[in-house]
C-alpha cells in the first residue's frame, strides 16, 4: 500500500526479492494541471509495468474494497507513505499489517518527517519498521536502520538516501517476520518527543530574524518543495513573492537582520542576526528556477528592500 515514488522504491524491492505481492493498493487516478489530464500514482505505474494486481479505493472502509482486499489473501500488508488505514483493514492479514517510516521512531511521528529532521537541524535520521495499531506512528518497533544528515543535505538528497535504505529494511523487515526471527518491541515512552506535522504554505515564510544556521536549515528541509519563501519590495515599491533553494551562512559577530547586500553581478546576501545568508538559487513567482547570477543580470536587486 503506496502512493508516491518513496513506496515505489520498497514495492520493487519486494518484488526483486521474490515475495509475491497478492495487490498493491494506491489512491485512485486524479485530474491534474490546466487540461485536467488523468494522472496515476507512481506506484500506479509500477504496477501496470510488472503486471500486479491493483486496487484503487475512494474509501478505505467501503465494504466492496475490503471484501476484494480479503479475497486475495494475503499473510501480511506493508505500508510506505499511503493514509492511515482503519483497523478493519490494518487487522486483516493473519501476520498483521506493518510500515515503513523515514524517522528513527518514537521521534519524529507525522507527515513530513525528513523535512523536519533537517529543519531542526539534526545530525543524525533513518527509517523504521513497526507494526501498526490504532495510533498513529506508535506501533511496536520492528526494525530501524540510521543515517548522518550532512550539511549538503536537503529534503530531496534525504529523501532518496533514506528510501533506498527503506527498501532494504522492509525486505529484511518481511524476512524477519517470516523467519519467525523478529521481536516487536513498544516504542520508547517518558521522553520529550520531537513531531514533524504536514508542513503547509504558511508555514515556509523565511523568519529573518532566527540565526544564520536556523535559516540555513529551513531552506534545505524545504528544498525542493514545497520550498522556501520570502518577500522582497522592488523600487517601485511593489512586492516580489519568490522561493529560496540554496544558501550558504556565513557567521559574524555582527546583527545585520534585513540589510540586503549586493555586489550587481555574483553576490546577493541577507543580513541576519549572527552574520549573512547567501542565496545561491531561487525562484520569482511565476518565473523559472535560477542561480543568483542569473537573477542579478535581469533586476536591479541592490534597491530591494526585504520586507520583514
Amino acid at each position: 500500500m503506496g502512493t508516491p515514488d518513496f513506496a515505489v522504491t520498497s514495492l520493487d524491492a519486494i518484488v526483486q526479492a521474490g515475495y509475491e505481492v497478492c495487490a498493491v493498493v494506491t489512491v485512485p487516478d486524479r485530474q491534474t494541471g490546466r487540461g485536467l489530464k488523468l494522472t496515476y500514482s507512481p506506484v500506479k505505474e509500477y504496477a501496470l509495468a510488472h503486471g500486479l494486481p491493483l486496487l484503487q479505493p475512494e474509501k478505505l472502509r467501503d465494504p466492496e474494497f475490503q471484501e476484494a482486499l480479503r479475497s486475495v489473501g494475503a499473510d501480511i500488508f506493508v505500508v510506505v507513505a499511503f493514509r492511515m488505514l482503519p483497523q478493519s483493514v490494518w487487522a486483516m492479514p493473519p501476520m498483521g499489517t506493518f510500515n515503513l517510516h523515514a524517522s528513527l521512531l518514537p521521534h519524529y511521528r507525522g507527515a513530513a518527517p525528513i523535512n523536519w529532521a533537517i529543519i531542526n537541524g539534526e545530525r543524525k535520521t533513518g527509517v523504521t519498521t513497526f507494526l501498526l495499531n490504532e495510533n498513529i506512528d506508535e506501533g511496536q518497533l520492528l526494525l530501524q536502520s540510521e543515517t548522518d544528515i550532512n550539511d549538503d543535505d536537503n529534503a530531496e538528497t534525504l529523501h532518496d538516501r533514506l528510501a533506498a535504505m527503506g527498501s532494504k529494511l522492509v525486505v529484511e523487515t518481511l524476512d524477519g517476520l517470516f523467519n519467525h526471527t523478529l521481536n516487536p518491541q513498544p516504542q520508547p515512552t517518558g521522553m520529550s518527543l520531537k513531531a514533524a506535522p504536514k508542513i503547509f504554505k504558511q508555514d515556509c515564510a523565511i523568519d529573518w530574524r532566527r540565526s544564520g544556521k536556523e535559516i540555513f536549515d529551513f531552506v534545505r528541509g524545504l528544498c525542493p518543495y514545497p520550498a522556501a519563501t520570502t518577500t522582497m519590495i522592488d523600487e517601485k515599491g511593489q512586492t516580489i513573492g519568490m522561493k529560496i533553494f540554496v544558501t550558504e551562512y556565513e557567521n559574524s559577530c555582527t546583527n545585520n537582520t534585513g540589510t540586503i547586500v549586493c555586489d550587481k553581478k555574483k553576490e546577493l546576501k541577507i543580513g541576519v542576526k549572527d552574520g549573512f545568508i547567501k542565496i545561491l538559487s531561487l525562484q520569482i513567482n511565476g518565473k523559472k528556477r535560477i542561480s543568483i547570477e542569473e537573477l542579478l543580470r535581469g533586476y536591479n536587486v541592490s534597491s530591494w528592500k526585504l520586507a520583514l
